[in-house]
C-alpha cells in the first residue's frame, strides 16, 4: 500500500474513532429518554442491533474458522452473557445516579481488564498500573464530594456502574480469547444474539412493559441500537484496525465528556466543580493505568 493510501486510511480511521466515540457517548441519553424501563431498553439495544450485524456479516464474508462443536459455540456465546450483565448494570445505573457519574465509573473497565489478565493469565502488573489504579480510586472519592459524601444517596447507582465496568472487562477478556480464531463479524453476531437471548427474560419478568408506545419511544431504542451500538462500536472497531491501540484512549476521554455535555443540555444535569475535578482525576488514573 502506498504512503498516500496509508495516510488516507489513517485520516479516515481517526475520523471514525472520534465519531464512534461520540456516538457511544450519546447512549446514556437514549437510555434516559426511553419510554420503557432500563432493562427493556437494554434488550432492544442488542436485539435491534442484531439485524445490521447479521446482514453485514452475510455481505462482507470474512475468512475464519467455522465453529467445530459444542465447545466452540459456548465460547462464542459466553461474551454475550457478560455483555448482557454489563448492560443490565449500566442501564440501571443511568437511572440511579447522574449520567456523568455512571459514564465515568463505567470507564473503569480497562482497569478491571488488566486485573483480570493478571488473575487469569498471570500477566505482570507494573507499578505504573498500580499508581493509575490508586489515582482512579482517589478520583472516585472526589467525584462523590470527598470522604464525607461516600454514603450519599447516589452511592448505590455509582456502585452499580462499577459492577457494569467489571462485567464489561469480563466481556473484553472473553472476546480476546475468541478473536484469535473467529472473525470480528462472526463474534459480533454471536455475542449480540447471546446478549439478546439473555436480556429478553430478564426484561420481561422484571419490567413487563416491553414496547414503546409512541414514535418518539421507538426512535430512542432504534437510535440506541443503530447509532450507539452498531454505528459507535462498528466505527471504533474499524479505526482500531488502522491506528495504534493507544488511540483508543481518545474514545475513553470522549465518551464521558459527550455524555456529560448532552446530559447538561438535554436533561438539565449540572456538572459541579467537585464532579468535574473528580472526573478529570478518574480519567487521568485510567490513562496512567493503561500505560502500565
Amino acid at each position: 500500500m502506498s504512503p498516500i493510501a496509508v495516510s488516507t486510511h489513517r485520516r479516515l480511521a481517526l475520523a471514525a474513532l472520534l465519531i464512534g466515540g461520540a456516538a457511544i457517548g450519546g447512549s446514556p441519553i437514549f437510555v434516559r429518554l426511553s419510554e420503557v424501563g432500563p432493562l427493556a431498553t437494554a434488550f432492544w439495544r442488542v436485539s435491534l442491533a442484531l439485524l445490521p450485524f447479521f446482514l453485514i456479516s452475510r455481505v462482507a464474508r470474512e475468512a475464519d474458522e467455522e465453529p467445530a462443536g459444542l465447545r466452540d459455540y459456548v465460547v462464542l456465546l459466553l461474551p454475550g452473557i457478560f455483555l448482557a450483565i454489563d448492560l443490565v448494570a449500566w442501564h440501571l445505573s443511568l437511572h440511579m445516579t447522574s449520567v456523568a457519574n455512571a459514564t465515568l465509573l463505567a470507564n473503569l473497565a480497562p482497569v478491571f481488564v488488566t486485573l483480570g489478565s493478571w488473575l487469569i493469565f498471570r500477566t505482570r502488573i507494573t507499578p505504573i498500573f498500580l499508581a493509575g489504579l490508586a489515582l482512579a480510586l482517589v478520583g472516585v472519592i472526589v467525584l462523590k464530594g470527598g470522604p464525607a459524601a461516600i454514603g450519599g444517596g447516589q452511592l448505590a447507582g455509582d456502585a452499580t456502574a462499577i459492577v457494569a465496568a467489571i462485567f464489561y472487562a469480563c466481556y473484553m477478556l472473553a472476546l480476546g480469547h475468541v478473536r484469535s480464531r473467529f472473525s470480528t463479524l462472526r463474534i459480533m453476531v454471536w455475542t449480540t444474539f447471546s446478549a439478546a437471548v439473555c436480556m429478553l427474560p430478564i426484561a420481561f419478568f422484571f419490567e413487563g412493559s416491553m414496547l414503546p408506545i409512541t414514535l418518539f419511544g421507538w426512535a430512542m431504542v432504534v437510535g440506541l441500537a443503530f447509532i450507539s451500538h452498531v454505528g459507535g462500536q462498528g466505527l471504533v472497531t474499524y479505526a482500531l484496525a488502522y491506528l495504534p491501540t493507544a488511540f483508543s484512549s481518545l474514545t475513553l476521554l470522549l465518551q464521558p465528556v459527550v455524555a456529560a455535555i448532552l446530559a447538561w443540555i438535554l436533561l438539565a444535569e449540572p456538572v459541579g466543580i467537585m464532579q468535574a475535578v473528580g472526573g478529570v482525576i478518574v480519567l487521568a488514573g485510567i490513562l496512567v493505568a493503561r500505560r502500565g
